[in-house]
């Protein structure tokens, strides 16, 4: 008897559907094909032993399993369910008029419970566009599958769940999710804020400059200067997530496995920080089966970067075309997947191996040239690329110890409201431009018609890049840099203080820092 059960392999972002086609026949042996690996081929064992445990039994028969299409590789364990339900309806051990109308996934153990899959979400959002009635997996998947609408999903503990419900003997209870609500329950739930910070207020307008423009900042000062801290606050003065956006995140988050339990939705900006061991493949993506990166998992939100030159200088230059595609694409040889990566870079470093060099207090002990040397393990087309050089000074015992709030000290929610004004300036002047939302975005043709300055800022300009030995890319960052600042300051024109401001930010550039 032959019998069709539905799965599906996400590839990329996204889910394709696979039909799993079990034929029970006169004859031995068990067989499986349409390009299943390892973890697919041994399913056998745990289906076998699963089935046994909750009082069924593999057909003493011949048994072929096909997966279509067959061009498609099926990897991992979730399609176990999948395969056993299959097994069940195509030998009479269960009902299989229904089996057809739902989607099934998840992996199982030997007693029969079933375990969490990965990319529960874009699995669910392709079974509601292919019109199924539902959609079975495991429970500890079910919040996160059941923020699509339209579909029925049910969460379930354990295989002998799903049998009794196509047999008609049990019914199995919707997992409902009030999307918006919660969104918007989560949309403001953050653990730092930039009021806890003394001090620093040149760095804090560093970074509203870098949030209301969507600008890559890097951060250089001694050690126990606040680098952390002050980019660890970085997402509280973002503009929230739409909730697009925060579907895409979470889809992203989804195939990757990194949601938590009982998460359905993200609601807050991402925050990556991978350590500085970390691979090429484990920054970008990829892998046998591809995976999302870090750059991908930090889509919509922050990348930071910590002690940027321990980095692999490998692993660096990786970053260059996400940084200016905010896209990765991963190609091999039968197939290419595309990982969004739209994210804000932000990293860190000391000034030099000792960590003092231009320090106000302490010395530094490096012999003449090992600063250049130090900097140089950052190529300058990725120094480019980030718009906002900072220097980060100490704070002084005085502005520590102090227990009176310092007046111009603001909160996030203070600055936050400013960079969403901002926002809101660059979304209506980009609102005709697919894929621009902020001045960071900003290509070649527009920054021409929109970063327009006057003759006396021109000249200022030029000043700069003369005495700095600034790049073509550099040129085009001080603009949008400034651009931003404008923005902030809701002027429509750049001013030369606009310009001025923006210059001092680039610190950092080959001829400006170090001799």
């Amino acid at each position: 008897m032959l019998v069709k059960t539905f799965g599906s392999a996400v590839v990329g972002v996204d889910a394709i559907t696979i039909t799993v086609e079990v034929n029970v026949d006169r004859g031995m042996k068990f067989f499986m094909v349409g390009l299943p690996d390892n973890a697919v081929k041994e399913s056998q064992q745990r289906i076998e032993s699963a089935l046994k445990n909750v009082g069924y039994k593999m057909p003493g028969k011949k048994t072929v399993v096909n997966m279509a299409p067959a061009d498609i590789r099926k990897e991992g364990s979730a399609y176990d369910l999948t395969i056993a339900i299959g097994i069940l309806a195509a030998s009479g051990q269960i009902k299989d008029d229904r089996v057809g109308e739902y989607l099934i996934m998840g992996e199982l153990s030997l007693d029969g419970s079933l375990q969490s899959i990965k990319g529960a979400l874009p699995i669910a959002i392709q079974a509601r566009k292919e019109g199924f009635k539902g959609f079975i997996l495991p429970k500890a998947n079910a919040r996160e599958a059941a923020i699509v609408n339209d579909i029925e999903v049910y969460g379930v503990d354990n295989i002998k769940e799903v049998i009794e419900f196509f047999n008609g003997d049990k019914k199995l209870e919707a997992t409902e999710i009030d999307t918006r609500k919660e969104f918007y329950e989560n949309l403001n739930s953050v653990d730092f804020d930039f009021l806890d910070v003394k001090g620093q207020e040149n760095i804090k307008r560093a970074l509203e400059i870098a949030a209301a423009g969507g600008h890559n900042v890097i951060l250089i000062g001694p050690p126990g200067a606040g680098k952390t801290m002050l980019a660890k606050r970085l997402p509280t003065i973002l503009p929230p997530l739409s909730l697009n956006e925060a579907l895409e995140t979470t889809k992203i988050h989804s195939v990757g496995g990194k949601l938590a339990k009982e998460t359905s939705l993200i609601s807050v900006r991402p925050f990556r920080s991978p350590h500085h061991t970390i691979s090429d493949v484990a920054l970008v993506g990829g892998g046998g089966f591809p995976q999302p990166g870090e750059i991908s998992l930090a889509h919509n939100g922050v990348l930071f970067l910590d002690e940027l030159p321990e980095f692999k200088r490998t692993v660096l230059e990786v970053l260059r075309q996400p940084l200016e595609d905010r896209r990765v694409s991963i190609s091999r040889a039968k197939f290419t997947v595309d990982y969004p990566a739209s994210f804000m870079l932000v990293a860190s470093m000391n000034p030099c191996p000792c960590g003092y060099y231009n320090h106000p207090e302490k010395d530094c002990v490096c012999s003449p040239g090992v600063v250049q040397k130090y900097l140089s393990k950052i190529s300058g087309p990725l120094l480019d690329r980030i718009d906002l050089h900072v220097e980060v000074t100490p704070v002084s015992f005085n502005e520590l110890s102090s227990k009176v709030e310092v007046s111009n000290s603001e909160s996030s929610n203070q600055i936050r409201d400013r960079v969403i004004k901002a926002r809101e300036l660059q979304e209506e002047r980009f609102s005709k431009n697919k894929g621009v939302h902020s001045n960071a975005q900003m290509n070649a043709k527009q920054l021409r018609e929109i970063c327009v300055i006057d003759e006396k800022a021109q000249g200022l300009l030029k000043k700069a890049m003369d005495k700095l030995g600034l790049s073509a890319r550099a040129y085009d960052r001080i603009l949008k840099v400034s651009r931003t600042i404008a923005d902030l300051d809701f002027s429509e024109q750049i001013k030369t203080n606009h310009v001025a401001e923006a210059i001092q930010y680039r610190s950092l550039d080959r001829e400006g820092w170090a001799g």
